[in-house]
Parts: structure tokens; sequence; C-alpha cells
């Protein structure tokens, strides 16, 4: 970063101490101006006088308004303009005075509106010159009530120069974030289109071959006992249609893949069957788990058979994570009718588990229990702890309206 970059950056963090300093360096030029004086005669030359006390004592003034030029410009703006005409009717020989209402007149043209800086840039040049031509104890036409003349013009218009500058600079940075937006947006919109897509291609290719399979796997049932060549043919109809849609699904998901993924498992997905090896990682690591199960003999569908893996693994890593050093978990799977119902308790009372760490845990139980159309309630145990409850339905449940097909 420049030099000039980290003075800026100062200046933004600390306003009030820069205006200060401001407001010091006006006041020594406006004191050193003092203690010259041009003489017009045959020639331009200078010589030292001695300002008066009311003439220190206004360039005190104005100078310490400019501290304050930032919170009430106008305010400001109107002392030290009172201040420069005092200083034209009663100083003589004068002072620069008006330098400070200068400095007062751009802070007002910088943080304001053009309208409002013609009208109160005009007031400001037109009383100043006016009175110092008018009142003041030089002629006119002198150079010294031009120079104010010139100086509030200028002041007036570098501000207005600055302002337009700056919203200028806004304008062009809101674009741009108004731009990057539009490409995110855009962005997710693609993404979601071809999720879409993806989603419809997988159903075409799983419900075309799963229904030639079911058409051809009742075939041969109903044929094998008297023609056995015609079931034998319909089972390799079967096979057929099964490696054609595990081909089309392999080629479907591999446009998902890209080529730093890390290679697909070959083991198959765990289950309930596990359930003994999980819990038993558990209490190795020194977590107390007692598992109480009511569905012997159930078969579960594969996907419910995951889903109830996984929520008990996060529970217990939740539990694990935040329930506290000596906290109790109970698991329990029962068959409830057609349902399967997972429960996970604890009675740890560290830190609440509703924030689960990077807070994904419980929301990925939910999409799993969402996707499953069964229903998930978490939360806080009277007298402490903690309970996670999931209903699996062990069949898909078709939405209200929605064609079984």
């Amino acid at each position: 970063m420049s030099t000039l970059a980290r003075a800026r950056c100062r200046a933004k963090a600390h306003p009030l101490a820069m205006d200060a300093v401001l407001a010091a360096a006006v006041l020594v030029c406006m004191v050193a101006g003092s203690f010259v004086e041009p003489r017009h005669r045959d020639s331009v030359s200078w010589v030292l006088r001695t300002p008066d006390l009311l003439s220190l004592l206004l360039m005190t003034l104005g100078a310490a308004a400019l501290v304050f030029r930032r919170r009430a410009p106008m305010a400001v703006l109107a002392l030290t303009g009172t201040l420069s005409v005092i200083e034209s009717l009663t100083g003589d020989p004068r002072t620069p005075v008006a330098m400070s209402a200068v400095i007062a007149l751009y802070t007002v043209a910088s943080t304001t509106d053009r309208p409002t800086t013609w009208r109160v840039g005009l007031l400001t040049m037109t009383v100043l010159t006016g009175t110092a031509m008018a009142a003041g104890p030089l002629p006119w036409y002198a150079q010294e009530n031009l120079g104010i003349f010139a100086w509030t013009g200028i002041g007036a218009t570098a501000g207005d120069a600055v302002r337009s500058r700056r919203a200028v600079v806004q304008a062009i940075r809101e674009r741009a974030e108004r731009a990057e937006r539009t490409r995110e947006e855009e962005a997710r919109r693609r993404v979601a289109e071809e999720r879409l897509r993806i989603a419809r291609d997988l159903h075409d290719v799983v419900a075309h071959h799963i229904a030639l399979v079911n058409v051809q796997a009742g075939v041969a049932a109903h044929v094998m006992d008297k023609r056995p060549d015609q079931a034998k043919e319909a089972l390799g109809h079967v096979r057929e249609a099964s490696r054609s849609a595990l081909n089309e699904l392999r080629a479907t998901v591999g446009l998902l893949r890209q080529s730093g993924d890390p290679e697909a498992p070959t083991e198959p997905a765990p289950g309930l069957d596990r359930l003994d090896e999980l819990t038993g990682t558990f209490r190795s690591a020194g977590l107390h788990v007692e598992v109480a199960r009511a569905d012997q003999g159930t078969t579960l569908p594969a996907a419910v058979d995951l889903a109830a893996y996984r929520i008990i693994q996060e529970a217990l890593t939740n539990v694990q994570k935040h329930a506290g050093p000596h906290a109790k978990a109970e698991v329990s799977v029962v068959r409830v009718g057609p349902n399967i119902e997972i429960t996970v308790l604890n009675d740890g009372s560290g830190e609440n588990e509703t924030q689960d760490g990077g807070g994904h845990g419980l929301l990925g139980m939910r999409e799993r229990v969402s996707a499953l159309r069964g229903t998930l309630t978490t939360g806080p145990r009277y007298g402490g702890g903690f309970r996670v409850h999931a209903i699996l339905p062990l069949k898909n449940r078709t939405p209200t309206g929605e064609d079984p097909a």
C-alpha cells in the first residue's frame, strides 16, 4: 500500500483528528499572512507589521471552528463568514480571516448537492466581497477584495468537483456490485437448471428400465414352470435392461464428477446391521452408550437403512462434542406399524446442541428424513440433555395430488 493510500485510510478512520490538523495548519497560514502587508505605490513590496489582538482572536476562532466542519458544515460556514465580515469592518490593515470561510465553503459544497452549493456559494461570495468593498478601509477595486471574490469561488467550485467525483466513483462501485450479484444469480440459476435436467435424466433412465425389468420379471415368474425356455429369455431381458440402466446411470452421474474427486467407495453403504460396530467406536472414545432395539426381523429399504445409520451416527457425534465429558447416550430403534422410529437421548449439560458446531449436522439429518417423507424432532429435554427423534416410513409415501406412476 502506498503512502498516499495509508494516509487516506488514517484520515477516514480519524476524521476529527485530521480536521484538527487542518485547522492548525490554516491558523498557521493566517497568522503568518497577517504579519506581512503589501504596499502598492511605484512597485509591489512587502513590509512587516504586527496584527492587533482582535484580529488574532478572530483568526483563532475561525480556525477552531474548522475542527467541526464535517459535523455541522452550514453552522461552521455561518460562523467563519461572520468572523470574516467582522474582520473586514474592523481590521486596518486586514488579516486573512476569510481563509477559514473558504475552507468551510469547500466543505459545504463537497457534502451537499449542486443547487445548494450555488445558493450558498453566491451568498457567501456576495456578502464577503460586498462587505470588503463597501465598508473596508481599502478602495473597492483593491486586489485584496478581488482575492476574496476569487477564493470563495474557487472553494465552492473545488468542493462541487470533489462531490461530483465521489458520486461518480460510488455509482461505478454500485454498478460493479450489481453486476457481480447478477453474475452470481445467473450462476445459481444455471446450476439449478442443470440439476433439474440431470434429475429428469435420472428419472427417465430409472423409470424406463425399471418398468422393463418389472414386466420381464413378471413374465418370467408366470411361465417359469410351463415354459422354462421363455422364462430364461425373459430373465435375459431383465439382465440386459438392468445393465443398460446401470450404464446410463454411470454416464449421467459421471457428468457431475470432476478430475479431483475421490474414487467412489467399493464397500456397501452402512446400515443398522453395523450399529454395534458404530456404538463400539463411540464407547472406545469414552462415551457411555446404551442400545435398545425392537426391530428384529424387519428388512429395511436401502435408503431407510442408510438414513437411520447416519442419523444415529450424527446424533452420537453431537453428544460427544456438545453434551459434556460425563454424558450418557441412549439409542433405541423400534418398529411401529409401517414406520421405523429412531431415538437418541442424552443427559448431558454441555452447550446447546442446536448450534451443532458449524450448524450442518442437524440440517443434514432433517434433509435425510425429509427426502424419505419422514419427520424429525429435535430439542432439549426437560431436566437437561437433548433428544433426537426420527420417524422413517418403510415404504415411499406419495404426496397428495402426485401421480404414483
